[in-house]
C-alpha cells in the first residue's frame, strides 16, 4: 500500500525532469549511500517552499550530489542565490560537473568548506537555510546559521526522524543518532524560533526565526 501511495503522490506532483531524474540515477549508481539525496517529492518540496517564502539568498550546509541545491535554485526568482557548502573535498570531482552543467549554475555557489566556519565569512544575511549535513554536529550548524539568518527566515533541517532511528533504542549509543535526538529536543524548546516537524522522507523540520527573541 505505501509503495501505491508513493506513486500516486508522484503522479500527482510536478515532475522532476531529466536533468534532476539522470542526476539522482548517478547519484545512486556512482557514490555510496545514494538514497542521501533528496530526491523526486522531498526536491519538489524544496522547491515549493522556495517559491512561498521568495528568499533571496539560501545556505545550504551539504551539497553531496547537488540534487538539492539545484531543486532550491530552480525555486528562486532573478537575482536569487544558493550558497551551498560541502565539507568532503572528495565529493567535489562528482558534484561540481553536474552543478556547473544544471539549468540553475547561474543561481548556485558551491563551495568546498565547512559552513560552521566559513559561512559567517560570506558577510550575508540569509532569508533560508537548509541543514544536511553531518548529523553529528547539527547543533553547531543549527546555531551558525541562526546568527546569519534574519528575523522571519526559515531553516529546513533534514533527516529529524533519522531512519526511525531516533525512537529506536538500539541506536542510543550511535553518535550520528544522538546528533539528530539532541538537535530535535533543543529547536522542540527554543522560544527563539516556532517549528513544526514533517514525516516526509526521512522527516524535515520547517523552523521559522522570530522577529523578536524572548
Amino acid at each position: 500500500m505505501n509503495e501505491l501511495i508513493d506513486k500516486y503522490i508522484l503522479d500527482h506532483s510536478d515532475p522532476e525532469g531529466d536533468y534532476l531524474y539522470r542526476l539522482y540515477r548517478a547519484t545512486n549508481i556512482h557514490l555510496l549511500h545514494g538514497r542521501m539525496a533528496s530526491g523526486h517529492l522531498q526536491g519538489r518540496v524544496l522547491k515549493m517552499l522556495v517559491r512561498m517564502v521568495q528568499p533571496k539568498n539560501i545556505l545550504e550546509i551539504g551539497t553531496f550530489s547537488g540534487y538539492s541545491a539545484i531543486c532550491l535554485a530552480e525555486g528562486l526568482q532573478e537575482g536569487g542565490k544558493v550558497y551551498t557548502f560541502e565539507i568532503n573535498d572528495e565529493q567535489e570531482f562528482f558534484t561540481r560537473p553536474w552543478i556547473e552543467n544544471s539549468p540553475v549554475a547561474d543561481k548556485i555557489e558551491f563551495i568546498i568548506g565547512d559552513a560552521i566556519k566559513e559561512a559567517p565569512k560570506l558577510g550575508i544575511q540569509f532569508d533560508m537555510a537548509f541543514i544536511d549535513g553531518d548529523k553529528r554536529t547539527y547543533m553547531e550548524s543549527y546555531e551558525t546559521v541562526l546568527s546569519i539568518l534574519r528575523p522571519g527566515g526559515f531553516i529546513l533541517a533534514d533527516n529529524t526522524l533519522w531512519d526511525g532511528h531516533v525512537v529506536d533504542h538500539a541506536y542510543d549509543k550511535d553518535k550520528q543518532t544522538h546528533g539528530i535526538e539532541e538537535f530535535n529536543d533543543f529547536v522542540a524548546h527554543d522560544e527563539r524560533v516556532e517549528k513544526v516537524m514533517l514525516p516526509l522522507r526521512d522527516g524535515l523540520t520547517l523552523i521559522y526565526k522570530k522577529h523578536t527573541e524572548p
